[in-house]
């Protein structure tokens, strides 16, 4: 299995670059975002790859980091979710993105990729909750309460804050932050009002 190739750009095409390799011309499918990073034809390129066997075709799929080409294979493990599907969620969000949107149960912001509908999204988000904080630039306490918000699990009164801070606009990732936010300042036995009060101050800020 190959799993990284360095050589020269020889060409592109709509999804993908064709990387010379002493002399052997490689075809590698990417996401938009990791093509647009890639230098012009002529110049060194490297690409972590991963290689896509089945019993008609053989595909390799490059990308600009190691850590691009893990969610590539953590987006596979969900149910409805192939090469070309992974490929778009990568092409829309950085890793970084991601992983932050999984953790924070953002399923609006993992269903603007395109092909990406509400249904696949939440199920994304569900079965790559517990991964996905590993990777993100996210507080964990803001991650736990967005997760626990989700599955119904916070204390009534934070629930509801969040609630009424999502009532008024904001997103559902924004509210849960500012509310940990306010737990951390107010306590975990603070009443719903004292926490929209501190959320809505955090969010001004």
């Amino acid at each position: 299995m190959i799993g990284k190739l360095k050589g020269v750009i020889d060409s592109y095409g709509e999804d993908f670059v064709i990387l010379d390799v002493h002399g052997v011309g490689y075809q590698v499918h990417c996401s938009a975002r990791t093509l647009q990073a890639l230098p012009a034809p002529g110049e060194a390129a490297t690409l972590a790859i991963d290689t896509f066997v089945r019993e008609d075709q053989i595909r390799l799929f490059g990308f600009a980091a190691d850590t691009e080409r893990e969610w590539f294979r953590l987006l596979q493990t969900v149910q409805g979710v192939g090469t070309k599907v992974a490929l778009a969620i990568l092409s829309t969000l950085k890793p970084a993105e991601l992983a932050s949107a999984i953790a924070l149960a953002d399923k609006a912001m993992v269903a603007r990729a395109p092909g990406v509908g509400p249904k696949v999204a939440a199920r994304i988000v569900a079965e790559l909750k517990d991964r996905a904080p590993a990777y993100a630039e996210v507080d964990p306490a803001v991650a736990k309460l967005a997760g626990a918000v989700e599955d119904k699990r916070a204390p009534a009164p934070v629930a509801d804050a969040v609630s009424a801070l999502v009532n008024l606009g904001y997103g559902q990732p924004q509210a849960a932050a500012a509310i940990a936010a306010a737990v951390r300042e107010a306590g975990e036995d603070a009443e719903t009002a004292k926490l929209i009060r501190l959320g809505l101050k955090e969010l001004a800020k």
